[in-house]
């Protein structure tokens, strides 16, 4: 008995040895890319460090300028505006063209093509294409707008109408959460809407009280994924107004302040400090709504 034991010690042993020999690469960049960066930045954020000098260890001097920095504010004040009003916009966009799309009509697959290509499109090119719909002076939109007696506004040149137009941009490539959310709605058991149409609910009551209740786990994924990333804004507005944040730093977003910072102004010290705090930020925003998730969110079989 001994022995045997023994011999699958040794055996499971081995298992274990190639299992790590195999997972060596991944774990080897896992240490490199991720783990060392991460620390060194949590270092780096308590110095004067540059990309050209060591710099010196100052404690939190570089947070305590941070409170100091009015840009600083107003980029989180932009960027807090812009997940807030983007992310539940996109919610209820996603959910409303899914439930379109997975109705059985004759061309459906040509409808689902149609809304997933503008995710496809390059954010350079996304830029492109919308700055010249939203020009003010020969722009598709505000062209249309003339038509119906409405005064078309600057749009982009405008600090009250900047992020608007943002917003507008990031609700056109919205198509890979839309198929998200028709995967969940395919999900769905048609054994309820039967039972449902049996009892003489009408489409409003099956839409409330099927689709959307079991629809929530896939809106809570889309709104932790949305929010990670409306928070890490940074493409679109640095392209829009070449890393300048115009006009009059409504553009000027957390990660776009925080990449001036570290590559354009060489302060990698300041910019690491930022990190920590938008990393503080998402942390926070994450546990927020995963704290909430017991009220709203309805998993099949757990009920």
């Amino acid at each position: 008995m001994r022995t045997s034991k023994k011999k699958a010690t040794k055996f499971e042993r081995k298992l274990a040895l190639y299992g790590l020999l195999f997972a060596s690469p991944w774990i080897l960049g896992l240490l490199a890319f991720n783990v060392y960066p991460l620390l060194a930045s949590a270092y780096y954020s308590f110095t004067t460090y540059s990309i050209l000098e060591p710099g010196k260890f100052v404690g939190f001097e570089n947070y305590s300028l941070l409170l100091k920095d009015d840009i600083f504010w107003k980029s989180i004040s932009n960027t807090l505006y812009y997940t807030f009003i983007f992310v539940p916009l996109s919610i209820v966009q996603g959910v409303a063209l899914a439930m379109l799309l997975n109705l059985r009509i004759k061309g459906q697959g040509i409808y689902r093509t149609l809304l997933f290509i503008p995710s496809l499109v390059p954010e350079i090119a996304t830029v492109i294409i919308w700055l010249w719909l939203l020009n003010p002076q020969f722009g598709l939109v505000n062209f249309w707008l003339d038509k119906i007696g409405i005064s078309g506004p600057p749009w982009i040149g405008s600090e009250a109408w900047s992020k608007p137009s943002l917003i507008l941009m990031s609700l056109w490539g919205t198509g890979q959460a839309v198929v998200i959310y028709l995967a969940g709605l395919q999900d769905v058991p048609q054994d309820y809407y039967d039972a449902a149409q049996v009892d003489g609910a009408n489409a409003w009551q099956r839409m409330k009280t099927i689709t959307l209740p079991l629809l929530t786990p896939v809106i809570f994924f889309n709104m932790i994924m949305g929010t990670i990333g409306a928070l890490q804004n940074f493409v679109l507005p640095y392209t829009l107004t070449n890393g300048q944040g115009t006009p009059a730093n409504s553009m000027m977003f957390y990660v776009m302040y925080l990449y001036t910072n570290g590559f354009a102004y060489l302060k990698m010290g300041y910019a690491s400090a930022m990190a920590w705090i938008l990393f503080i930020i998402v942390v926070v925003l994450t546990a927020i709504i995963f704290a909430t998730q017991k009220r709203w969110v309805h998993y099949q079989g757990r009920e």
